[in-house]
């Protein structure tokens, strides 16, 4: 598959980790392109396939004559969310560095907000769907009532044990500077969903300046979350309180 030139000087890398994606990324992808290339800041965006089994890479061939500023890391082997973001967060060249999700639910226009938030000196920024993080945040289309629920009470075990004061760990996009970035990404161990709360508890163990936003977000129900990943996110959540405790990331 090609991969573009990109320019050496870049100030934002946009990470984009997709699965089985063929029907989302088109509008995605174009969405990112549209509202980077209509500022005046130097950009790249990277799509890590993560093992898809659909045409997502035909997808991408299509679409890499329409967007030039497209890179695209293929993997044969499903390894996670996770896993993926992590890979692309370290290969990215931007010196502000955001991840998000191939669904588009938190639109890329949320970066104007947090721009600001990096001139202030903050080393990553969030986006929260919980208004107790800021106000403003709230769920455009929320997800389904059991979803929410199961959401709300996996939160209070994560801010007991992992992350206290953040009431939205696990929103799909968040903005670093590259100098916080390659500290906490190197450092990841949990390779699917839980990662979120890793990366979170992490960055506070470094000291890192952590901005919040509001976000607009909306649901698709074609999410690949599923019912037992929320469980395996509480078990991660115990991981990285142990991880913390016993000195495994070597901080």
């Amino acid at each position: 598959m090609e991969i573009f030139m990109i320019p050496i000087d870049i100030y934002i890398s946009v990470v984009v980790p997709a699965d089985n994606e063929a029907e989302r990324l088109p509008s995605t992808l174009r969405r990112l392109h549209n509202y980077l290339a209509g500022g005046c800041l130097s950009y790249e965006i990277l799509v890590l396939l993560d093992g898809p089994t659909d045409s997502t890479r035909d997808v991408l061939r299509s679409l890499s004559a329409e967007i030039h500023q497209v890179r695209i890391i293929d993997r044969a082997v499903n390894r996670g969310k996770g896993f993926t973001v992590r890979e692309g967060m370290l290969e990215a060249r931007g010196r502000i560095r955001l991840f998000t999700d191939a669904d588009n639910s938190t639109d890329i226009a949320h970066f104007d907000r947090m721009k600001p938030s990096f001139d202030e000196g903050c080393d990553l920024v969030i986006a929260s769907r919980n208004p107790k993080d800021v106000a403003g945040a709230c769920q455009t289309v929320p997800q389904r009532w059991y979803k929410r629920s199961i959401g709300k009470l996996g939160n209070l075990l994560v801010q007991r044990v992992a992350v206290p004061g953040i009431w939205d760990t696990q929103c799909g996009f968040k903005a670093f500077r590259a100098e916080a970035a390659e500290p906490i990404f190197s450092r990841l161990t949990i390779d699917r969903w839980g990662f979120d709360i890793e990366v979170l508890a992490l960055a506070r163990a470094l000291n890192y300046k952590i901005g919040i936003i509001p976000a607009h977000w909306i649901n698709d129900d074609q999410s690949h979350v599923k019912l037992p990943d929320y469980l395996r996110v509480l078990r991660d959540t115990f991981k990285v309180r142990a991880n913390l405790l016993m000195g495994k990331y070597g901080l």
